[in-house]
């Protein structure tokens, strides 16, 4: 057997990066493997019902697969799930049930049946059954109470009482005396319950259509909720910065207290002074307005002052010192 150092490197790389694939490739998609991930098989709902993908496959309670796929097909649902460990029989039952009371599903398989299930052939609707939801629930108690007949119910708990009142004990008359008196409550009562249970199953119904604006309200909040932690951090970042500011503010301070105090004692003088001088300043302002009014007029021409500066120019001829020519000028 040659050396290792001696062997073609090109062909051991592509042999150790083919394994790696592989090796890759199990790992990731292990569970997808007919052998080790389960039998695939098929079902058919009326509707999904909340269920979706990664959700639990279970028979008798016990965990077996879990589900790969709820896409719509035609007017059914389409469930996927794998199954592992367990016989699937041609007659079995498919539920979807509520695992949790915040809503969460799971696929309820009932093995059923002589032979096994053909993983090519869905499970038909016949023998899927949708989850029993809460407003399901509400919604048939409400009908079903409505149906019940209040005063025979009442006229039967008073038979009863009346029956057993003469042969006995104490006790059980008096809890035969509630039911009478219940019965006679239920039975005043009888328009308010049943439009107390017509509001419960309005309000399941409208429970029911606002699921979607109450699954995005619940998501805006979460989203909310990520905003405000994030704009926490930003504010504990601001604060943490201006603790810092403050305290190199207040090692500059200390450090130049001896430059800084002076100038802010002569900065105090000369406000001192200014404000003492402040009707000083006014009057000269109030009089500075009316002597340059007059000094406009005086040598005002227009947009122009007229006036004669001596030397500023060469004189003309004819000229001596520095009186004006004769012509005139500006």
């Amino acid at each position: 057997m040659k050396p290792f150092r001696e062997r073609n490197t090109i062909k051991v790389g592509l042999v150790g990066a083919v394994i790696i694939a592989v090796l890759g490739l199990f790992v990731f998609s292990w569970e997808s493997l007919p052998v080790i991930g389960g039998t695939v098989y098929t079902a058919h709902f009326k509707e999904a019902a909340g269920l979706k993908p990664d959700d639990e496959v279970r028979v008798a309670g016990v965990k077996v697969g879990k589900v790969t796929d709820v896409e719509l097909e035609n007017t059914y649902v389409k469930v996927t799930f794998r199954a592992r460990g367990v016989w699937i029989g041609d007659q079995t039952v498919a539920a979807i049930k509520i695992k949790t009371l915040l809503g969460q599903k799971n696929l309820a398989l009932d093995p059923l049946g002589t032979g096994e299930q053909d993983p090519d052939n869905p499970i038909p609707l016949e023998r899927t059954v949708t989850a029993y939801d809460v407003n399901d629930a509400f919604a048939d108690l409400a009908k079903t109470t409505g149906e019940i007949d209040t005063d025979r119910l009442a006229e039967s708990f008073r038979t009863l009482a009346q029956t057993f009142s003469a042969s006995t004990p104490d006790n059980v008359r008096a809890a035969l005396d509630g039911l009478s008196s219940l019965s006679k409550t239920i039975s005043t009562r009888d328009q308010d319950l049943k439009q107390l249970l017509e509001s419960s199953g309005g309000v399941a119904k409208t429970i029911a259509d606002r699921t979607d604006q109450f699954t995005a309200l619940i998501n805006d909040g979460g989203a909310l909720l990520d905003e405000l932690d994030k704009r926490r951090g930003a504010i504990h970042d601001l604060l943490v910065g201006s603790r810092d500011l403050a305290r190199q503010l207040q090692g500059l301070v200390a450090e130049n207290q001896a430059q800084i105090g002076p100038a802010l004692e002569q900065l105090d003088r000369v406000t001192d002074v200014l404000q003492r001088n402040q009707d000083n300043l006014d009057k000269a302002l109030r009089l500075a307005g009316p002597f340059y009014r007059l000094i406009g007029n005086a040598v005002g021409n227009g947009r122009w002052l007229d006036g004669y500066i001596c030397g500023l120019v060469p004189n003309p001829d004819g000229s001596a010192g520095c009186l004006p020519p004769t012509t005139g000028g500006r």
